[in-house]
């Protein structure tokens, strides 16, 4: 088991910031939870970098003086890292100025989002321990067992992180990892605009006039409310409750009671209040839903030359060692077939190894074929078979 120290006082995390700002680099992670919350809650920060390796516990201490790390030219390395991220800029108000994702690096050397488990066995040959996956981290005091879990995720981080760069510059694919960890790091993370909130109901989508207005309004005070809170958007208002209320737009306290989903007692409280409120504004609001954007030749179907560039496109991944779904989703393939302009498969790294010649397939100057069981692309001969 690793050897490690836990840092629950606050001259301890300045000392840690302190060799940290002196350090090239260092191995990150997190473990938190949000299942009752509407926020992420930090339980442990795991920081390792040469020579030590400690345990934040964030319920003793303020992450605050993080910060100075995260702004500095010093390296982080984390695995699968949007979460971790998250956290990082609620609990002090930064991410790393400079990135490294453990998991994104192996999709460029074809592995298919890795856990840091499978990580570990390909490049180390070692397996982590996994017993406390599903722990609740803000327990107190935590079992040795779980701080043992805990400290292993980030004990043999840098040493992935070196194997991951030697193979990285082999394949000459070192910028093409930073360019994905520099989009990662810059994704917007702030609090989820209020007003886009209904469609994450699956159901709401499906609504048309009024009663999409009423949905619009009734789920972006129930995101508001779980904010202000701090609980999950489902504890305030189900899902089925917000359609049901967007369809029957109830105008009373007892009509709103016998909405599918919503409890009457909550109907009768200062919610329900809140909740009529928000029925009333949907009701007199003027809104519409945004006309999806035209595009060029928007009336062709394009499932056929879809599905021909897809295939390829994953042929592409297989042959050059990558994860298909880093260099390309379908809707990736689709838009750039369909001619957008900010299409993934346009910019970067991606119209450099794909977007180029999907272009030219489209454009007629190249053709698909089979060859062994594989997909190729190749130049067209310009005659056709009858």
């Amino acid at each position: 088991m690793p050897e490690y120290r836990i840092v629950d006082r606050d001259d301890e995390l300045e000392a840690v910031v302190e060799a940290l700002l002196d350090q090239p680099r260092f191995a990150l992670d997190t473990e938190f939870h949000r299942e009752r919350t509407y926020f992420p809650k930090v339980a442990l920060v795991q920081v390792a970098w040469p020579g030590d390796l400690v345990l934040i516990d964030p319920l003793a201490v303020d992450l605050g003086p993080l910060r100075a790390v995260m702004e500095s030219d010093t390296l982080a390395v984390l695995h699968a890292a949007s979460q971790d991220l998250e956290v990082l800029e609620l609990e002090c108000g930064a991410v790393p100025r400079r990135l490294f994702d453990t998991q994104i690096a192996a999709g460029f050397l074809g592995m298919s989002t890795p856990s840091l488990s499978s990580l570990h066995e390909r490049e180390l040959g070692i397996q982590l321990p996994k017993s406390n996956r599903l722990t609740d981290w803000l327990e107190r005091p935590l079992g040795t067992a779980q701080l043992d879990y805990a400290a292993s995720d980030v004990d043999r981080l840098l040493e992935i992180h070196d194997r991951l760069v030697e193979q990285l510059a082999a394949l000459g694919r070192v910028d093409w990892a930073e360019a994905e960890f520099e989009i990662l790091r810059t994704r917007w993370r702030g609090p989820r605009d209020p007003d886009e909130a209904w469609r994450k109901i699956k159901e709401a989508r499906h609504l048309r006039g009024k009663a999409l207005t009423i949905a619009r309004s009734v789920a972006a005070w129930r995101e508001r409310r779980a904010a202000e809170i701090d609980q999950p958007v489902r504890f305030v208002l189900s899902d089925i409750a917000v359609v049901g209320v967007a369809q029957a737009a109830p105008e009373t306290v007892d009509a709103l009671a016998r909405v599918r989903g919503v409890d009457k007692g909550m109907a009768k409280s200062s919610l329900g209040t809140a909740v009529l409120a928000a029925v009333a504004d949907g009701i007199a609001s003027d809104w519409r839903p945004p006309r999806p954007p035209r595009r060029s030749n928007d009336n062709r179907d394009l499932r056929p030359a879809v599905a021909l560039v897809a295939a390829w496109v994953n042929q592409l991944a297989h042959d050059r060692q990558l994860d298909p779904t880093l260099l390309a989703t379908r809707a990736d393939v689709e838009a750039l077939v369909r001619g957008d302009d900010d299409a993934r498969l346009a910019i970067g790294w991606r119209a450099e190894l794909a977007g180029g010649p999907i272009r030219r397939l489209v454009a007629g100057d190249a053709a698909l074929a089979f060859e062994d069981g594989a997909v190729i692309l190749e130049e067209r001969s310009g005659r056709p078979i009858t």
